[in-house]
C-alpha cells in the first residue's frame, strides 16, 4: 500500500539492500512524502451472508482491498467508500446508538451532519448528550424497551445511514446485534466505530469535490 502511494517499489528496494546494494546506489536519497492523500479501505461480503453480524474483531473477514486518492482526507476516504461498494449519503435522518466513551465524540458527528442538512435520530442516552449540546435530535426505543424500536425503523428505511458503536461485552454486542444485522437486509450503510463516522462525516462533505488524478504524475512530485 505505501509502495502504492509513494511510487516507490519497496519490496524490490530491501531486496536490493539485502544482497549489498545502498539506498544511495539506488537512487534513494530521503523521505518520500506524499502530498496527497491516500486510504486503504477493506472489502466485506457481509451482502453475501444475510443475517451474519457486521461488527468488526480481531479475525480476518475481508476479501479484499480498495485505494482512494485525492488532495484531501475527505476526498480520499469518499472514493475509498465508493470503490469498495459504500454508498455515503447526501440527505437524509441519521441514526446514532454510541457507547458512553465515543458519546462527546458522537456530538460532533451530530453537528456536522445537521450542518450539511442532515437529520439526527438517536436511541435515549445518545439523544440525551446531543439534546443537551443545544441540537435537534429525535429520539427512538432500543428493541428491549417495546415497539417502534430501531429494528422497525431500518426495516422501514427511514433511515440512511446508521452509525453504532458498543462496549466490547458480549451481551452489550448482542442487545445491538439486530440493529446491524436489519441494517445488512435493508443495505443501509453501517459505521461501527466513531472514527469511522468522523471519516465518513469529511467524505460526505468532499461528495462533491471528486477529481480524477493519474498516479504517473502524483509519483512524479515525489521524487
Amino acid at each position: 500500500f505505501v509502495s502504492k502511494s509513494t511510487g516507490r517499489p519497496l519490496a524490490k528496494i530491501a531486496a536490493r539492500c539485502m544482497v549489498g546494494q545502498s539506498l544511495d546506489s539506488q537512487g534513494i536519497f530521503g523521505e518520500s512524502v506524499p502530498t496527497h492523500f491516500c486510504v486503504k479501505e477493506a472489502v466485506f461480503p457481509f451482502v453475501k451472508f444475510p443475517g451474519v453480524d457486521t461488527i468488526l474483531g480481531p479475525e480476518m473477514k475481508s476479501t479484499g482491498e480498495v485505494m482512494g486518492v485525492g488532495k484531501t482526507f475527505g476526498e480520499a476516504f469518499v472514493k475509498a467508500q465508493m470503490a469498495a461498494g459504500s454508498t455515503l449519503p447526501r440527505s437524509g435522518k441519521v441514526f446514532l446508538s454510541v457507547k458512553d466513551s465515543d458519546k462527546p465524540r458522537a456530538v460532533k458527528v451530530a453537528k456536522d451532519l445537521i450542518g450539511m442538512g442532515f437529520t439526527v435520530m438517536a436511541t435515549k442516552g445518545t439523544a440525551k448528550v446531543i439534546r443537551e449540546a443545544g441540537l435537534d435530535v429525535e429520539s427512538v426505543n432500543k428493541v428491549a424497551e417495546g415497539r417502534p424500536h430501531i429494528g422497525d425503523v431500518i426495516k422501514n428505511h427511514e433511515v440512511v445511514l446508521i452509525i453504532n458503536t458498543v462496549e466490547e461485552r458480549r451481551t452489550a454486542i448482542q442487545d445491538s446485534r439486530i440493529i446491524r444485522t436489519s441494517a445488512l437486509a435493508a443495505r443501509i450503510n453501517t459505521i461501527t466505530t466513531i472514527a469511522g463516522a468522523e471519516a465518513a462525516v469529511q467524505g460526505i462533505a468532499n461528495m462533491d469535490k471528486i477529481n480524477v488524478y493519474d498516479l504517473q504524475t502524483l509519483h512524479k512530485h515525489l521524487h
